[in-house]
C-alpha cells in the first residue's frame, strides 16, 4: 500500500515581474491624472503611451498563467483552473465596482457627466451588481455617458478580456504545440500591425465599449500579448543580466512615457512604434525580468511592495480619476494649478489600494482558497 500525492506544489516566484507590474500600474495612474489636462487630444498627452501598460499586463499574464499551469493539467480540471483565477481576480473586481458606485453617486458635472443628474439609486446599484460579474453593460444601460462597458470603473474592461484569454487558454491554446501556438502568435502579431500601422488611428487606444469597433480593438490588444506571453514561458528563452529589475523598470518607463510619434498626417509612425514595443520590447523586458535574480534585500522589498499593490491600484484608482477630471474640466484648472492635487490623487490611489489589499483582498482570497480550492489530493493504491 502506497500513497501518491498529487498536491500542486509551489514554483519559483518571479519577484521582478511582480515589481514591474507595480511600476506599470503606478504609471497608469499618472497617465490618467495627466489625461485630465489633455482635453481628449491624444497628441498632447504628457505621459503619452501610458495606455500600453495594459498590453504589457496582458503579456505578463500570459507568461505567468502558462508558467503556473501548463504542466499541471494532469492533476487539475478546468473547473479548478477557473476557480483559481476567479479567486485571484474577482474579489478586487467587486471592490472596484463598490468604490466606483460610491464615487459615481456623489459626483456631479454638467459638462462631463450630464446623465448623473437625477440618477436613481437603483440604476447605480443595478450597474454595480452587473459590474460584479464583469458582463459588459449594453449602451442602452450605460449611465455615465462615456460609452464604457463598465461605467462605474472603466479599467474593468481589461479584466473582461483577461477572463476571455484565460478561457481560450484553458479550452484550446494550452493543448497546442509550440509550433502551432507560434503560428497563432504570428497571425495575432499581423493583426496588431495591420490595425496600428495601417488602421485609422495609429494607436491601440480603446477596447472599453460594447460595440463592434471597440471589441475589435480589445481583441487585437489581447490576443498577441497574452499568447506571446504563453509562448515565451514555454520556450524559456530568458535573459540573464545584473540589476534586472532596475533596468527593466527604466525600459518600461521610457516606453510608456515616450511622446507620440508623428501627427495627424503620419499616423503610421506611432502605430509602428506601438507595434514594435508590444511585439518585441515587452517580451524582451519580461525575458530579462524572469531571468534576473534579486540579491539585494531592499530591491526585494521594493518588488514585493509594488507587486502586492499593483492589481489593487489598477482596479480601484479610476473612480478617483473621474472625480479629479471633473474638478479639472469644470473649473478649467491648468496643470500648474492642479498638479499638487494630482499628486494627492496618486498617493490616495496607492493608500486605497493598500487598505483594500490588507483589509479585504487578502482575507477574502484566503477564505475562498480554504473553502473552495483543492490543495491536496491523496490517491491510495
Amino acid at each position: 500500500m502506497s500513497s501518491i500525492s498529487t498536491e500542486i506544489k509551489p514554483k519559483k516566484h518571479y519577484e521582478i515581474l511582480d515589481g514591474l507590474r507595480g511600476v506599470a500600474a503606478i504609471i497608469v495612474v499618472a497617465f490618467h491624472i495627466f489625461e485630465a489636462f489633455a482635453g481628449g487630444n491624444r497628441f498632447v498627452q504628457i505621459i503619452n503611451h501610458g495606455y500600453l501598460a495594459v498590453d504589457f499586463f496582458f503579456l505578463l499574464s500570459g507568461f505567468v498563467v502558462a508558467y503556473a499551469y501548463d504542466d499541471r493539467w494532469v492533476k487539475m480540471t478546468q473547473l479548478e483552473f477557473y476557480k483559481r483565477r476567479l479567486i485571484r481576480l474577482q474579489p478586487m473586481v467587486i471592490m472596484g465596482m463598490v468604490i466606483g458606485a460610491i464615487f459615481y453617486y456623489f459626483q456631479a458635472s454638467d459638462i462631463l457627466f450630464p446623465m448623473i443628474a437625477g440618477m436613481e439609486v437603483w440604476k447605480v446599484i443595478l450597474t454595480m451588481i452587473i459590474g460584479f460579474t464583469l458582463l459588459p453593460i449594453p449602451p442602452s444601460m450605460e449611465i455615465r455617458g462615456w460609452g464604457e462597458m463598465h461605467p462605474l470603473n472603466g479599467p474593468a474592461w481589461s479584466l473582461f478580456f483577461e477572463y476571455i484569454a484565460n478561457i481560450l487558454y484553458a479550452l484550446l491554446f494550452r493543448k497546442f504545440s509550440n509550433k502551432v501556438l507560434g503560428v497563432f502568435v504570428l497571425i495575432f502579431a499581423g493583426m496588431l500591425i495591420n490595425y496600428t500601422v495601417f488602421g485609422p488611428k495609429g494607436d491601440v487606444i480603446g477596447g472599453w465599449s460594447l460595440n463592434l469597433e471597440q471589441m475589435n480593438v480589445g481583441f487585437t490588444r489581447l490576443l498577441y500579448p497574452f499568447f506571446a506571453g504563453v509562448l515565451l514561458s514555454r520556450l524559456g528563452k530568458l535573459i540573464y543580466i545584473k540589476a534586472a529589475f532596475w533596468i527593466c523598470s527604466i525600459l518600461i518607463t521610457i516606453v510608456l512615457m515616450m511622446p507620440r510619434l508623428g501627427d495627424e498626417n503620419s499616423l503610421w509612425m506611432n502605430g509602428l512604434y506601438e507595434s514594435f514595443c508590444i511585439i518585441l520590447i515587452f517580451p524582451i523586458i519580461v525575458s530579462i525580468g524572469a531571468g534576473g535574480e534579486i540579491k539585494n534585500p531592499f530591491s526585494l522589498k521594493i518588488c514585493k511592495a509594488l507587486g502586492d499593490i499593483s492589481y489593487p491600484v489598477y482596479i480601484t484608482h479610476y473612480p478617483l480619476i473621474y472625480w479629479y477630471t471633473v474638478w479639472v474640466v469644470d473649473n478649467k484648472v491648468s496643470l500648474a494649478d492642479g498638479y499638487l492635487l494630482g499628486i494627492g490623487v496618486l498617493i490616495g490611489s496607492i493608500v486605497i489600494a493598500y487598505l483594500c489589499l490588507k483589509l479585504y483582498d487578502e482575507p477574502v482570497r484566503n477564505w475562498l482558497q480554504n473553502k473552495f480550492q483543492k490543495r491536496k489530493v491523496v490517491v491510495t493504491e
